[in-house]
């Protein structure tokens, strides 16, 4: 799932292969993500408490690092963040728990469908209908989505529930990119990653409490592994690149992840595909790219 909270500021800038080479490994790296969860041991809502946890430290290092303001942020910033916070907690809790039930490659795909929310949001927001790029993208996305959901419930009840518990995580995941919009510029992508992840923090311990979930692992380096890829790699090596890029190529890198996804599921998992099932992942991968290239 694509986290990154920075943004193409300043498309078409000039760009070297080593800010191609960080995009694309990102990518890769945030795809990756999903073996760790799987081969966690404790409860998937506790392995979204340890990505945060393990990360806040570094994270915070980074921010500071960077310059990025931490303190002093005004309380209209905090209650932002706060909610954020909430947001992206619930977002990585639902996506863990989908992606025990589901398919690698329907995970990475249905996790990402926040790029269509935010677009859609911004469509209500400029009180205009969609141009072509963007109605294809939905096309493309709700047919797809339409196939791997039907795929999903041929397999049994409890794929299909994965699926849905994964589009519930790109939904919520674009309510953290809305109410983070207009903050980006102002605090930086490392500030808002580490005031979001410590506001989220209660909130996925409450609820793998509440669940019953173990919570303390026997085994670290799956959520070691799940921190570094997820919260760290991924995200560093995206904050350093996007800036370099027009969204159209941060939508057609963003194939990378269902990819990955698809090899990851089938080498480790054994997870079989079908041609049905590929045309399915190809038209809601289509659509995501288009609908990323369209948040200029």
């Amino acid at each position: 799932m694509t986290i990154a909270t920075a943004r193409a500021e300043t498309p078409g800038k000039s760009w070297s292969w080593l800010h191609f080479g960080a995009l694309m490994l990102g990518n890769v790296a945030l795809a990756l993500g999903p073996w760790s969860v799987r081969l966690a041991d404790t409860g998937p809502v506790s392995s979204a408490f340890w990505r945060l946890a393990l990360a806040v430290p570094v994270l915070v290092l980074l921010a500071r690092f960077t310059g990025q303001k931490l303190t002093g942020l005004g309380a209209g910033v905090w209650w932002a963040l706060m909610a954020a916070g909430v947001f992206f907690a619930l977002d990585i809790g639902a996506w863990h728990i989908g992606i025990g039930m589901t398919r690698m490659a329907n995970a990475s795909l249905f996790g990402n469908a926040g790029s269509l929310v935010v677009m859609i949001w911004g469509l209500i927001s400029l009180h205009r209908k969609p141009r072509l790029r963007e109605g294809l993208a939905l096309l493309a996305a709700l047919g797809g989505g339409a196939i791997l959901l039907g795929r999903s419930l041929e397999i049994d009840r409890t794929t299909m529930i994965g699926d849905l518990y994964c589009v519930t995580a790109g939904l919520l995941y674009s309510g953290y990119i809305i109410i983070l919009q207009k903050y980006r510029a102002k605090l930086g992508g490392w500030s808002l990653l580490t005031w979001s992840s410590i506001a989220g923090l209660p909130v996925l311990l409450g609820i793998a409490l509440l669940h019953g979930e173990p919570v303390w692992p026997t085994h670290w380096w799956p959520l070691i592994a799940l921190a570094v890829f997820s919260q760290l790699l991924g995200q560093g090596l995206l904050v350093y690149a996007l800036k370099h890029f027009s969204p159209l190529v941060i939508g057609l890198a963003l194939l990378t992840q269902p990819a990955v996804a698809v090899a990851v599921g089938w080498l480790v998992f054994h997870e079989s595909l079908g041609l049905l099932d590929f045309a399915g992942m190809g038209a809601v991968a289509v659509g995501l790219a288009l609908a990323r290239s369209t948040q200029d």
